[in-house]
């Protein structure tokens, strides 16, 4: 029997609205405020979005229950299986020492903590978010951020600001590209649209990034450095998205802004050197950090085998990125099943899309060709030429899986709470109050974009969500359609930062955990006041000249 959803169960939009909305207020207060445990929170939060589908919208309870169960299928493979094997390869460099010899070689370019977050967290982070995203660059920045020595804090939420400009073209381009064959937009004038955008912020980041660590004054001290990493980031960004296409906008921008750093590092140095590894106003609050300790100056052979893992790491997750690699391997083995019950038997309505539309309600296991597989064989590989035996991996792994078990179990009921939301149709009906702002809306637009990515923790996901909504009510408002299909992916990229996958992703790579809240409410403004002002942009983008010449219709 197909069921439909219904966007205004009430008849008010209002009270529609509101009751759309507990679930998502019901987990982040959970986390924010009454300092729950990141699963327990969620655990509340998926309660609360199986009463509000059933109750109120009217889901049928079967209908929720399995929409829940696939979410929560999709939360182990990929998000958890990438978190799983990232934190192993982390445990197998700490054990036997070389991560202190990476740490080491870093310091060694600069000692100063504000460069080393720039070269650590916005570049190198942004090569990962370019070459598999979901998760796996703030595993890996932060990680090291906090072998490093940052606090706890530092290292979590700094990391998930800086992983915001280069979202929209992660993993290869995969939320322009779904954008585009989701919904019909062109792939090549969508994804310039988006890199007439981004490079803005791209650019503004790294400025926003050190003043949230060392202060305004800290900012400025060291300007021509943030100037080189975000203009050497945002350019390329610019010209690949333009005139390449979206699948190596990030890779090729991120390996510019490295290069570019390390080699201004080389004849430019701070006029003061910066030590502090706590977040400026959080000294006391950021949890305990390790104490800063001097360098050591290694052999060259001994920095070359501690890189060796993280350089294997970086090239099977780049191989594992691409479309011809996933293709071949998704043709070894990547069984699809469809959800009885589920698959082809929920239909969207308009206005969201054109006419009545089912909604598929497939799994994949596409356990090859997912990222956390080439992590898995990078960090055995890594692990033997480290020198650990079969016996020893084996070990570790059972040790890893032990650890990361209470964030495993959050990324599954946070996974299960956002699909639940895009089944019930509850997440529409927030896009639609956003929609409903008249001459207002390429600024509450781009919001909508924000607010899919925090719900669903994936660009493609509001992508996927609001895309199509974006394209009819920018034709209902003579807007251009590409402008806000693009808004959408860009203002989603500052929501990736407080989406609770994300923020579970950096407390485990951190070992700060049970403080999910506390990292929640260091990013909220961060991410709130970004988006507000990707939305400004966007606004003059669809009224003000010259901005409007920007535009590709």
């Amino acid at each position: 029997m197909v069921w439909q959803q219904v966007y205004n169960p009430t008849g008010s939009m209002v009270l529609s609205t509101l009751l759309a909305a507990v679930p998502v207020v019901v987990m982040l207060v959970g986390l924010g405020f009454l300092h729950l445990k990141a699963h327990i929170a969620a655990g509340l939060g998926l309660l609360s979005a199986l009463a509000i589908a059933v109750f109120a919208f009217g889901m049928p309870a079967e209908m929720a229950g399995k929409a829940a169960f696939l979410g929560g299928l999709t939360g182990l493979l990929p998000i958890g299986w990438i978190v799983l094997n990232i934190i192993f390869l982390h445990q197998l460099t700490e054990q036997n020492g070389s991560f202190k010899v990476l740490q080491d070689s870093i310091a060694g370019i600069t000692e100063d903590r504000r460069l080393q977050l720039l070269l650590i967290a916005f570049a190198f982070g942004a090569f990962f978010e370019g070459a598999a995203g979901f998760g796996t660059p703030v595993a890996v920045t932060a990680a090291i951020l906090i072998g490093l020595g940052f606090s706890p804090l530092a290292a979590s939420g700094l990391s998930l600001i800086a992983n915001t400009a280069p979202v929209a073209y992660g993993a290869l381009g995969t939320p322009v590209i779904t954008l585009a064959k989701v919904h019909d937009y062109d792939l090549a004038a969508v994804s310039a649209m988006i890199g007439r955008q981004l490079p803005f912020f791209s650019l503004l980041v790294p400025f926003w990034l050190i003043w949230a660590f060392a202060g305004w004054k800290g900012m400025k001290q060291i300007w021509p450095a943030l100037l080189v990493t975000g203009l050497s980031f945002a350019i390329p960004q610019f010209l690949v998205s333009n005139y390449m296409g979206p699948e190596l906008v990030d890779v090729i921008a991120a390996i510019c802004s490295m290069v570019a750093l390390v080699t201004f590092l080389k004849f430019w140095k701070p006029a003061q050197i910066w030590t502090s590894v706590s977040l400026k106003g959080h000294e006391t609050t950021g949890g305990q950090a390790q104490k800063p300790v001097a360098p050591v100056k290694h052999p060259t052979s001994e920095v070359v085998k501690a890189w060796t893992p993280w350089v294997i790491l970086t090239g099977f997750v780049f191989v594992w990125g691409l479309p011809v690699t996933k293709t071949y391997l998704n043709s070894l083995f990547a069984p699809k099943f469809a959800i009885e019950g589920l698959h082809k038997l929920i239909e969207k309505m308009p206005p969201v899309v054109p006419k009545p539309t089912a909604e598929s309600a497939e799994y994949v296991l596409n356990l090859l060709s997912a990222t956390g597989s080439g992590i898995l064989l990078s960090a055995l590989i890594g692990g033997l030429v480290m020198g650990y035996g079969l016996p020893a991996l084996i070990k570790s792994y059972g040790k890893t899986i032990w650890l990361v078990r209470y964030s495993l179990l959050t990324i599954v009921l946070m996974l299960a709470l956002g699909t639940l939301t895009r089944y019930s149709g509850v997440d529409t009906t927030l896009g639609l109050a956003f929609a409903a702002t008249g001459v207002f809306y390429p600024f509450f637009g781009t919001l909508m974009g924000w607010l899919g990515v925090a719900l669903t923790g994936s660009d493609t996901a509001a992508n996927v969500l609001f895309g199509g909504m974006q394209k009819v009510a920018a034709e209902q408002l003579g807007l251009s359609p590409n402008l806000m299909g693009a808004a959408n992916s860009s203002g989603g990229v500052m929501g990736k930062m407080i989406d609770a996958q994300s923020i579970v992703v950096a407390s485990t790579a951190t070992r700060w955990f049970d403080h999910e809240g506390d990292i929640l409410r260091y990013v909220f403004f961060h991410s709130v006041a970004l988006a507000c002002l990707v939305g400004l942009f966007v606004t003059l983008q669809a009224y003000v000249p010259p901005f409007t010449l920007m535009v590709i219709h």
